[in-house]
């Protein structure tokens, strides 16, 4: 039975942080939302793991969305039998001024009747840091990242304390870097100090050890709230724990569906443009005739399989910043929604012609094809790069169930070449 439930805002967050449990020792099973918590195919899973991670659509979802499916989340681990909670949001901070990382944990907090938490979005793996309640991205302050230009959650302060002030009803509270440097004793007493009682901490970090350190000291708080890294401190029972089989084998179709805009990911195209057959997204073919586009991106993946095998064709969305400056209809659905839309018709329609490996890039293009291809439960598998890994996906569409190999990617994450070099780590 589960004692570790874990809230994820959304799902390339929740395999990240699944990937990093693993390799912790704990059986780890990523569920597809709150129902999959109980009953269906996904239940014995859920009840054979030491820890269990919810994938949510709740990133950029409206405040009172986000909180209710969290909250009903946070309900569902309970009964499955956890004891200990962690909200896990973007190492960048992704929100807006109104949320909904603050919502979120003050309402995580409310139901648990606990007053306080840590703050922790560094991942020190992955270029996240946080100095002086500042965050930064490798060497870049965030707001002076390309994070800046985030077409859905643009970051524009650098401070974690001030991103979060207006989001949150309680007290935001700064744990400097030279308190975690004392140690974990040190660091739980200043978590512990009185005019912290009712705080939001953010708590500086710029190396794993320093993590280790954070997460050892907060051993104690039944909701800790943080990136990836900070599990990099939540040793399991489980030190030899086995990832899951590949449901593929070597040289099964397969395919890159990246609806990312950062700029790791546009540089990822471009190298991947090079070596691998490809296909721009065209929005304005998808508004005229939404079923026949997606249609002929499904054949032309189709004929790539057999004129370049080994070659995983490439579906994508951005290679240029000038494709976010393009202005949005009148009427008709935003880009960003069509483009999700569009990707993942793409995964169903070509695992329906057999379609065994998807990478895919993107948060909400994540969410999107997890959601089409009917998966319930990730089991996983092999890691490709920090914060990335394979996982067998357990799913159904159109009343047929079928098992593929499924890679969730940030669009901040992975090198350059990793859409043309992930697929060695399922050999």
């Amino acid at each position: 039975m589960p004692t570790l439930g874990a809230i994820a805002d959304d799902f390339t967050g929740a395999t990240d942080l699944a990937t990093m449990l693993v390799a912790r020792g704990h059986r780890t099973v990523v569920a597809v939302g709150p129902e999959a918590l109980s009953g269906g195919p996904g239940e014995a899973a859920v009840r054979d793991a030491d820890a269990v991670v919810v994938a949510l659509k709740s990133r950029t979802a409206p405040v009172e969305e986000a909180v209710g499916t969290s909250l009903a989340t946070l309900r569902a681990l309970r009964r499955a039998g956890c004891e200990r909670f962690y909200f896990k949001y973007c190492s960048t901070f992704d929100s807006t001024p109104g949320g909904n990382i603050g919502p979120v944990a003050d309402a995580l907090l409310a139901e648990l009747g606990e007053h306080r938490t840590v703050v922790v979005p560094s991942f020190p793996a992955t270029g996240r840091t946080v100095y002086k309640g500042r965050l930064f991205v490798h060497d870049e302050l965030l707001d002076e990242s390309p994070m800046r230009h985030h077409p859905l959650t643009p970051m524009l302060d650098s401070h974690v304390g001030r991103l979060l002030a207006p989001q949150t009803g309680h007290p935001v509270r700064l744990v400097g870097l030279d308190t975690v440097r004392r140690g974990r004793d040190a660091l739980r007493s200043a978590l512990d100090a009185p005019e912290l009682a009712d705080a939001l901490v953010v708590v500086d970090a710029v190396s794993d050890e320093d993590l280790v350190t954070v997460c050892e000291a907060a051993a104690h708080l039944t909701l800790v709230t943080g990136a990836a890294g900070l599990a990099l401190g939540l040793t399991g029972p489980h030190a030899a724990a086995a990832r899951a089989t590949p449901a593929s084998r070597p040289g099964d179709p397969g395919v890159v569906l990246s609806g990312s805009a950062s700029s790791a990911t546009r540089a990822q195209v471009a190298h991947a443009r090079g070596l691998l057959p490809h296909r721009k997204l065209d929005l304005a073919a998808l508004r005229a005739d939404f079923d026949g586009t997606v249609a002929g991106l499904v054949a032309f993946a189709r004929r790539a399989w057999d004129d370049a095998p080994g070659k995983p064709p490439l579906i994508y969305a951005v290679d240029d910043l000038a494709d976010l400056e393009q202005p949005e209809p009148h009427d008709g659905p935003p880009a960003s929604e069509l483009v999700e839309r569009a990707l993942a018709a793409c995964a169903t329609g070509l695992v329906a012609e057999g379609a065994r490996r998807l990478l895919v890039a993107g948060g909400e293009t994540s969410g999107a094809v997890v959601t089409a291809l009917g998966v319930r439960t990730l089991s996983i598998g092999s890691p490709i790069a920090p914060g990335v890994t394979w996982a067998r996906a357990e799913g159904r569409t159109h009343g047929r169930d079928h098992t593929v190999d499924l890679a969730l990617k940030s669009g901040n994450f992975g090198d350059t070449a990793i859409f043309t070099e992930a697929w060695s780590a399922l050999a």
